[in-house]
């Protein structure tokens, strides 16, 4: 088909037919290319028509999809003496543990309370209420792992250019994050995108300029860079916090399907976990909106 292909635009008559491995690698890029764009189309379709993130959806759905196939593996093994009972009964213990910690985690939030100053205007008087800054545990959510995933597989896959050799067997062998070295890099490079993520989505200083510009203000703290001061050593907490549980979620289950065994259909991955829940609790809060707004638009009526 690719010489057809060739011939037809003129390359055999010049003696100019490419290498067919260049021509079967430029088709699958293009194809992944259209198939990216098509669930790209797809995901902003069901965002603009449908209820919650169009692609966090399409990935959820990917991740759900392969959960039968999982239950199969595992049914297989145990019956045929390959997995004990109780290995399985471990499993689905520390599933289960992931996703109680990943939801309480994700909920989790310090609730730094404001206070607005009172004012007059004419003859009422305005503000005094008070609320509070939302600052949850984990801003980031699953980005710093997938930004580490992605530094950390560059070495390897740039090593693949220049074949096999000591020098990238032994490139390839460092960078592995199933392996201590590499592990220890992923982690570190999780708990570096945690705090630059993090800082990103929450600017104190941002904060500060809004809180001030609003005649607000943190009991017990100044106006100004002691407000600030205070809003930056509060994240700095909450941070560590948020990436060392993202540093565990994504490392833990590497070690426990290593030291089960498991078979690569029932292996557990931590961003994995990360993305069905998250997705999950923000498309439920979503779908509770859209009931709560329905019912108050009956109740006006």
């Amino acid at each position: 088909l690719f010489q057809s292909i060739a011939m037809t635009v003129g390359f055999g008559n010049r003696g100019l037919i490419p290498d067919m491995n260049f021509m079967k690698a430029v088709v699958v890029v293009a194809c992944l290319t259209a198939g990216s764009a098509m669930l790209m189309w797809i995901g902003e379709q069901i965002t603009e028509k449908g209820i919650g993130n169009g692609i966090s959806i399409v990935l959820m759905v990917n991740i759900v999809s392969r959960i039968p196939s999982g239950i199969r593996s595992l049914f297989v093994n145990v019956t045929e003496g390959q997995m004990s009972i109780v290995t399985l009964i471990l499993f689905a213990l520390f599933a289960l543990a992931g996703i109680v910690v990943v939801i309480l985690i994700q909920e989790g939030q310090r609730r730094i309370p404001v206070q607005y100053a009172k004012r007059v205007v004419g003859r009422k008087m305005y503000g005094g209420q008070s609320t509070h800054i939302p600052m949850k545990v984990n801003q980031s959510g699953v980005i710093p792992v997938i930004f580490a995933v992605a530094f950390i597989m560059t070495p390897q896959t740039l090593a693949l250019f220049f074949g096999e050799n000591d020098v990238t067997t032994k490139i390839t062998n460092f960078f592995d994050y199933t392996k201590p070295t590499g592990m220890l890099i992923y982690v570190a490079l999780i708990i570096a995108f945690t705090y630059f993520y993090a800082f990103i989505q929450v600017n104190p200083e941002n904060v500060t300029d809004n809180l001030k510009k609003q005649g607000a203000y943190i009991p017990g703290i100044r106006p100004g860079n002691d407000t600030q001061t205070y809003l930056t050593k509060i994240l700095y907490r909450l941070t560590f916090v948020g990436s060392v549980f993202l540093a565990a979620i994504a490392v833990l289950p590497i070690m426990f399907t290593a030291l089960m065994d498991l078979p690569a259909a029932v292996q557990i991955g931590g961003t994995s976990i990360l993305i069905v829940v998250g997705v999950a609790l923000e498309t439920m809060k979503q779908l509770e909106s859209q009931l709560v707004k329905r019912h108050y638009k009956g109740f006006m009526k």
